[in-house]
């Protein structure tokens, strides 16, 4: 961990943390501190490879990029994002104190434009300054312990998540209704009910268990999840556990064990379902899969 808590020239205080995990991730938190600059302090005009995110504590200064310009103050949060001409200096009578973090990785600017924020309108306003300062203070947190950098990476990035939704919370009004951002309600239900099926499929599963954990009238998820497979749950359940055996059955194991694998207590009703949907019993069209792949 390497970690500056300094008095530096054009501040009254100066702390700096960098995360002790080099690895790199789709969004890699690089490192975070916090200051107080002098009155008229400056930086930039300048370009960053990296995305600098500033929020205000205290005191005031100005923010601008490219040809645009923002007088920030207490609750504002300013982000520069890579390749973009930027410049920021400190009220000369009130100047700001201030918190950032840097960030890199091919899922920043996703997460930043999920927020509302981007290179176009880079600056945001919450009213709730202990809970944006809160995350910032724990991410440092995290990186003074670096026994396991791995670890302090993984407590760091948690609470980054924790400052993007306070961004979230704080541009919300601007964003677009949920409805344009996201697929319909009864298009989200069937994709609930159909993840469920996949990871649980080995499980004993009916409509109204279904129905039950995802929260959803049984009826409503029976037309709602027909209309958008063209199959109703059950159907769609057995297709699944039939699709897993296929894969199954090229391997060792014997057909009572595949069957149990699926979902299928009996290894009887298991052959007959999937002589019904292939065709063929288990142990045929295991003999056909084996001689398509070692032909003599």
């Amino acid at each position: 961990m390497i970690r500056r808590f300094v008095m530096i020239p054009d501040h009254y205080m100066f702390e700096d943390n960098i995360n002790p995990d080099f690895r790199e991730k789709d969004v890699t938190l690089l490192f975070s501190g916090e200051g107080r600059p002098h009155p008229a302090h400056k930086i930039g005009p300048s370009v960053h490879d990296y995305y600098l995110i500033h929020s205000v504590l205290e005191g005031e200064g100005e923010f601008r990029w490219k040809d645009q310009y923002r007088r920030c103050c207490p609750g504002d949060t300013f982000v520069i994002f890579p390749g973009v001409l930027f410049s920021y200096e400190a009220d000369s009578q009130n100047p700001w104190h201030y918190a950032w973090v840097a960030l890199k990785g091919a899922g920043v600017s996703r997460q930043l434009a999920d927020v509302g924020i981007t290179p176009g309108s880079p600056v945001c306003h919450s009213g709730d300054i202990a809970a944006l300062h809160r995350p910032y203070t724990r991410i440092r947190s995290a990186f003074r312990h670096a026994d396991d950098p791995r670890l302090e990476s993984l407590e760091a990035s948690g609470w980054l998540t924790l400052l993007f939704h306070q961004l979230g919370l704080a541009t919300r009004e601007m964003l677009p209704a949920p409805e344009t951002m996201e697929p319909a309600m009864i298009d989200r239900q069937v994709e609930q009910a159909v993840r469920w099926i996949t990871l649980q499929y080995h499980q004993p599963i009916s409509i109204g268990e279904l129905s039950r954990r995802l929260g959803y009238h049984r009826a409503h998820l029976f037309h709602a999840f027909k209309a958008r497979t063209g199959l109703s749950p059950k159907q769609y359940l057995m297709k699944v556990r039939i699709e897993k055996a296929k894969e199954l059955l090229a391997g060792p194991l014997t057909v009572d064990q595949i069957a149990a694998s699926v979902g299928f207590n009996d290894a009887l009703y298991f052959s007959r379902q999937f002589k019904k949907a292939t065709g063929l019993p288990p142990s045929e069209y295991r003999k056909m899969q084996h001689a398509a792949l070692y032909p003599n």
